[in-house]
């Protein structure tokens, strides 16, 4: 479980085909914490990490992650959004993201307004139900909150820290991008479809 608030931003230094995936390493100032078998989310995937040093982590990226998130066209030198996972004693700062990508999404516009900038991401039409107002959304792994909706796209406004302090500075429109829905939406979207089948 993660929150969605960015630790770092690292550097895929590394993309290598295995039989059932992909292998990459990940070089980041946060790799000397983590050790194998620990998760990290990258862009808002939760991978397990295979073996770190000082300078970065290999972590396998499997084939249904390949088809469901950005993981599968991710290429060298790319930057990638990093978050450990939550400790059960840590204050809760985004909101509850499972790092398990609903699918993918792409930016239509960028614009400034003052010193922060609003997104709008065109998404998947089976993701609608999921998505509201005001609600939480994780986009490449960042905790942020829905300013506007429709049956296709959705705003989001980034203030200058998560501007700077994520890859987001780096997007440009046109960008693919990971979402993921907030997860009690989803509990409520299966309650009523599960009812309505009794």
């Amino acid at each position: 479980m993660f929150t969605g608030l960015i630790l770092a931003v690292g550097e895929v230094a590394e993309v290598k085909p295995t039989p059932s995936g992909l292998r990459i390493r990940i070089n980041a100032a946060l790799a000397g914490e983590v050790v194998a078998s620990e998760s990290v989310a990258v862009n808002g995937v939760c991978l397990t990490v295979l073996s770190s040093d000082t300078s970065g982590f290999h972590a396998d990226v499997s084939p249904e992650t390949i088809r469901v998130s950005t993981l599968g066209t991710i290429r060298r030198g790319a930057l990638v959004n990093l978050e450990r996972p939550l400790r059960a004693d840590s204050r809760l700062g985004g909101h509850f993201v499972q790092g398990h990508v609903d699918g993918m999404g792409t930016v239509d516009d960028i614009r400034q307004e003052g010193d922060s900038y609003w997104l709008t991401v065109k998404y998947p039409a089976e993701l609608a139900a999921l998505i509201v107002r005001k609600g939480s959304i994780a986009v490449n792994g960042i905790s942020l909150t829905v300013a506007g909706v429709d049956d296709r796209h959705f705003d989001i406004q980034v203030i200058p820290y998560t501007w700077s302090h994520t890859t987001l500075h780096a997007t440009k429109s046109g960008d693919v991008v990971n979402v993921e829905c907030d997860i009690l939406g989803k509990y409520v979207l299966r309650s009523i479809q599960v009812a309505g089948k009794s």
